[in-house]
């Protein structure tokens, strides 16, 4: 199987807690054909989107070590049809590149795309959880999102909450995460000035119901294909409000409550509408926060916690995929064989 992985940059991977490379390690494990592109190597020859790929070169023996794998990578760089792929899972970290998907709209009828161009697109990771107002209306904190900042203010000072979260939409890894408190006012102007900015660049900020027991950490469950295949609970350090790893969060094992399977099975229709296969949720003692869409990470974490192998389901997932796609063709191409041969 042909596999690519549209990712950041080989040499930014920290090969001791990234997700991206246990999967590549496992397709590399299978004996698959892998390559690595860059969103800016995307490219169109004669009307046909290429990339200029850096095609991972066979091994004697893959090495069972991650970061020796890493290390010992060999590419071979070549600019290919991404159409020759089978499958193409997409791990690069937000904010969502609208250009990248433009590119990948034009063969997402072809390839087997992980997660799917429209699925992406539609689930910008701190949106998407507005898709399911009606359908998990107990399970989601208040949310507010805005580049207004008069209306922001007014949100902030007319809330019965003594605290409030404030966070930058494309923020990710926690970074920009505060805790705004109301009695903190004198600050809450500079910081609306900070999170907003100014003139024609304005970002908008989400202002969210702080939810109780935030202090004692939130829980990333992985889902695949709809379905949870692993949990963990991250613990924030000391003085600290985000419980992500990036921001020097602890994690511990964590076994999925009733409450979270429940948040799981509401959400599994629309994951799967959307085309939205593999998904990190972050929840906070039974509020759904987030859904990571873009490069969702745990899996290294998930596995040393439980002594899993959570890259094996996904491969498997995909090779699936792959398989189903295939199928209706090769049963058409006997068809042709048989009235070919009458």
């Amino acid at each position: 199987m042909n596999i690519a992985f549209i990712i950041d940059n080989w040499g930014g991977i920290k090969p001791e807690s990234n997700t991206t490379l246990r999967v590549v390690h496992e397709a590399v494990s299978r004996g698959f054909r892998v390559g690595i592109l860059y969103p800016q190597n995307l490219t169109i020859r004669n009307n046909v989107v290429y990339g200029f790929f850096k095609i991972i070169q066979p091994f004697n023996k893959v090495p069972s070590n991650f970061s020796t794998f890493h290390q010992k990578v060999d590419f071979k760089e070549q600019m290919l049809p991404l159409r020759g792929f089978d499958a193409i899972f997409v791990r690069k970290d937000p904010p969502i590149d609208t250009t990248m998907l433009n590119f990948l709209d034009s063969i997402s009828g072809d390839v087997f795309i992980l997660n799917s161009v429209e699925g992406m697109r539609k689930a910008n990771n701190k949106l998407y959880t507005a898709v399911f107002s009606d359908t998990l209306e107990d399970y989601l904190p208040v949310t507010y999102v805005s580049k207004n900042r008069d209306v922001l203010k007014r949100i902030i000072e007319e809330s019965d909450h003594e605290k409030i979260i404030m966070k930058p939409l494309n923020g990710y890894g926690g970074s920009g995460v505060i805790v705004l408190e109301k009695s903190a006012k004198s600050n809450m102007n500079s910081l609306l000035d900070f999170y907003v900015g100014s003139g024609n660049n304005k970002n908008y900020v989400i202002l969210q119901e702080y939810v109780e027991g935030a202090d004692s950490g939130d829980v990333r469950i992985l889902l695949l294909n709809g379905d949870p295949i692993g949990a963990m609970k991250r613990v924030p350090a000391k003085d600290e409000v985000r419980a992500n790893v990036h921001a020097g969060g602890q994690v511990v094992k964590h076994a999925i409550t009733k409450e979270e399977m429940e948040i799981c099975r509401r959400i599994k229709p629309q994951l799967i509408k959307d085309g939205l296969h593999f998904v990190g949720i972050d929840i906070i003692n039974g509020k759904l926060i987030e859904i990571n869409v873009l490069s969702p990470g745990g899996i290294v974490n998930i596995n040393r916690l439980n002594k899993t192998k959570l890259q094996k389901l996904v491969v498997d997932f995909i090779e699936e995929k792959v398989k189903e796609s295939e199928a209706p063709i090769k049963q058409r191409m006997s068809y042709k064989e048989i009235v070919r041969n009458s």
